[in-house]
């Protein structure tokens, strides 16, 4: 099967000036924070892949044969608030989520948060470490 094209994509965007058009205030305070915390916890600069900030990327074949590239892990600002993106799922990961100090609700590789206060850093840059650590377990991961 052919190298399948995924609808999200990377952009040559700048990710500070796309910040600094969020129009709500305090999601875009919540963007500068998550984007510390995530290049912290990764060691890699983020991209845009539409609008859900990525870091470092991953190479998936399927046993179907479907192949193609991805955001190893990212956060988005969306108007609900911010979305984590952990893409191996959540499996596993009670106790971390947890830890994490505000409420959540969860989808097959999204964390779905209303807010940011009361987020215990710490936590969160333990659960993003550690779902890179189990997509390196599957899939080779590039950080950059």
């Amino acid at each position: 099967m052919a190298r399948a094209q995924n609808k999200t994509q990377p952009t040559k965007m700048d990710v500070r000036e796309y910040i600094e058009k969020i129009s709500d205030k305090e999601a875009r305070v919540e963007a500068g924070l998550l984007l510390a915390l995530f290049e912290e916890a990764t060691g890699a600069k983020a991209v845009l892949w539409g609008d859900i900030f990525g870091f470092g990327t991953y190479h998936y074949k399927y046993s179907s044969g479907r192949e193609g590239d991805f955001l190893a892990t990212g956060f988005a600002i969306r108007k609900s608030g911010p979305t984590i993106y952990i893409m191996t799922g959540f499996n596993g990961y009670t106790a971390l989520l947890e830890k994490i100090g505000v409420k959540y609700k969860l989808g097959k590789s999204c964390l779905y948060l209303k807010n940011l206060k009361g987020l215990n850093v710490p936590a969160m840059k333990e659960l993003i470490k550690t779902g890179l650590r189990d997509l390196e377990k599957l899939y080779p991961v590039v950080m950059r």
